[in-house]
């Protein structure tokens, strides 16, 4: 791939929006440079890229599209960190090298926040989304920070926003991971709340924290553990099943028979992290097995490219599947060789 040189000035020159866009000690710049394998240099608001032909168009658009989100809202300017910068990058396309923008599968959640718009950063979280609008009930399946909860919380948001909903109701079943918490002091809201607290941060992150306060105590926001579902019919409603692979095959049949009219369910988990007993089936297993035909079910599998946290995440997933891998070859050798040494 031939190399090219593009210089571009970002509009209006502003010192201090510059500032924000380069981070301190140009520390976004270096960031986009490491990651895309490009040379940025800078003088004032004139940019220098230099690299392969194709990521120097990536890193033109990415440049100026960050430029515009240091614009001032009502006289301040917002911040961008370093995590913004990677998302950024990854939203691109570029490390794909495929097409510079996320391709469009349907109508995408788009809500404003204090971090800004949400939306989907790859192809498999754009299907999810487009999956969880066109479908009553569906399954988000994949490695932590793929962004299953937080995508679908903020569905539910966007149609709560949009009154097409009544309520939101969000739950997960209360398994220790791998530990033994003991006694938990407090009423049974305050037992409970460890296990729920990531689905209070994505509300709080989305609607702030005395808005959130407000919809719970009217009911219109419910955080439950998955016990509390039993015998209920849930109408018009939101309804997101958080770490179901730590449900069993009758909880989570449970849970599905609960969903009402004009409702929708979004069912996330990470089928590699089970905490149940070793002899006990994951009802999210179960359920893939049991649904996997009905065209009224939408079943998405993120990978670990589609990790949208710190790049070295994606790395740790793959390095744990690559070993599970070797461990399952292994065994299946260990199998065969017995079998082969011992014919009766």
């Amino acid at each position: 791939m031939n190399t090219t040189t593009q210089e571009i000035f970002l509009e209006p020159a502003d010192t201090d929006r510059l500032q924000v866009l380069c981070g301190p000690m140009d520390m976004h710049i270096t960031a986009i440079e490491q990651r895309l394998g490009v040379e940025i240099n800078r003088r004032d608001n004139r940019f220098k890229i230099i690299g392969k032909s194709f990521v120097v168009v990536g890193v033109v658009k990415l440049l100026r599209g960050l430029y515009v989100d240091t614009a001032p809202i009502k006289g301040h300017l917002p911040s961008l960190d370093i995590e913004d910068v990677y998302l950024a990058i990854k939203e691109s396309g570029v490390l794909e090298q495929t097409h510079l923008h996320t391709p469009d599968y349907g109508k995408a959640v788009n809500i404003q926040t204090k971090r800004g718009i949400i939306k989907p950063r790859t192809p498999n979280q754009s299907i999810y989304i487009n999956n969880i609008l066109t479908h009553d009930i569906t399954f988000g399946i994949g490695p932590a920070g793929t962004g299953k909860t937080y995508l679908a919380v903020a569905a539910a948001v966007d149609a709560l926003e949009r009154q097409e909903i009544r309520r939101i109701l969000l739950t997960r079943p209360a398994v220790e991971a791998g530990e033994k918490l003991g006694f938990l002091p407090g009423d049974l809201a305050q037992k409970v709340d460890p296990y729920l607290r990531p689905l209070y941060d994505a509300l709080f992150e989305m609607l702030g924290f005395e808005k959130v306060e407000k919809l719970i105590e009217r009911s219109v926001i419910e955080i439950a553990p998955l016990a509390y579902m039993r015998g209920r019919t849930l109408n018009e409603s939101f309804i997101i099943l958080d770490e179901s692979q730590n449900t069993t095959p009758e909880q989570m049949k449970m849970f599905l028979t609960r969903i009402g009219f004009n409702s929708k369910a979004v069912i996330t988990g990470d089928i590699t992290q089970i905490d149940l007993p070793k002899h006990q089936k994951s009802g999210l297993r179960h359920a893939i097995e049991v649904l996997s035909e009905l065209d009224d079910i939408s079943f998405n599998f993120f990978q670990s490219e589609d990790v949208v946290r710190h790049p070295v995440v994606a790395r740790i997933v793959n390095a744990y599947e690559d070993w599970e891998q070797k461990q399952a070859i292994e065994k299946a050798l260990v199998k065969t060789k017995a079998k082969t040494d011992n014919p009766l």
